[in-house]
């Protein structure tokens, strides 16, 4: 499988090249543009499975009010993909967010302003028996959480977690997607835990950003729970079709 923020779909060549080559069953991708002027008003997650050949379900995380227009709006969100059919898809809107992309009056709507209306979530899907959690954290800090530290992202992880226990333990779970903190620090790494999530990337992953040519955090991580491990982890750092780096691994069923 692919985890994957594809910086909204802007170099979509480059992000079907890897994807095809990597073959997976199923992607994760996070921030996915559908009809915004940035990626030429195409619905990406839609190229990308008529591409591939694969089904998808997408979930509007913001519209884009500087990408759009009122007769033709644009949006970004999650997609998730497989070779399966996709069962009881849903949105986890997170009841936490922060007010920094609220629309202003002083705040023109074009670009490169970036307003936008609606809130992070984590878009929930089943299929061949596995239950997905596609999510994006929140980048900014919000009140009244304080400001300058990762309680905002800490209590969306904590809302998954809750999430997570209306299935049974032998359900078996993939929590995946851009968390906007590393999920290897103590924090968030002892809340997976002690959720009975074991870390697909190991206690100190590499970097899954860059800035043009420097490494960025690692942000980006997967975890597990239930009767399903993983094999050959890998955080492809030689692919610059995003701000991100995508993560590959098998998935042990079983």
């Amino acid at each position: 499988m692919v985890d994957w923020n594809i910086d909204r779909g802007e170099d979509l060549p480059g992000i079907l090249e890897f994807l095809a080559s990597a073959g997976a069953d199923l992607l994760l991708l996070q921030e996915v543009d559908v009809n915004a002027k940035r990626t030429r008003r195409v619905n990406v997650a839609e190229q990308i499975a008529r591409s591939l050949k694969m089904n998808y379900v997408w979930a509007r995380e913001f519209q884009e009010l500087a990408q759009g227009s009122p007769d033709s709006p644009a949006y970004i969100g999650q997609a998730t993909l497989a070779r399966w059919p996709l069962s009881k898809p849903r949105v986890l809107r997170f009841l936490h967010q922060s007010s920094f992309w609220s629309p202003r009056w002083f705040v023109p709507k074009v670009p490169p302003f970036q307003v936008r209306s609606g809130g992070r979530n984590a878009l929930v899907t089943e299929g061949a028996g596995l239950v997905t959690y596609n999510l994006h954290l929140e980048s900014r800090h919000g009140m009244p959480l304080h400001v300058g530290s990762d309680a905002l992202r800490l209590a969306q992880i904590e809302e998954v977690i809750a999430d997570t226990r209306r299935y049974p333990p032998g359900a078996p779970l993939v929590v995946c997607g851009d968390f906007n903190l590393n999920p290897a620090n103590s924090k968030p790494a002892a809340a997976m835990r002690e959720a009975g999530f074991k870390s697909v990337l190991g206690p100190k992953p590499e970097a899954t950003t860059h800035l043009l040519f420097v490494r960025g955090p690692a942000v980006d991580s997967a975890f597990l729970r239930g009767p399903v491990q993983a094999s050959s982890p890998k955080i492809h750092s030689g692919i610059r079709a995003s701000d991100h780096f995508p993560i590959t691994f098998t998935l042990l069923l079983g």
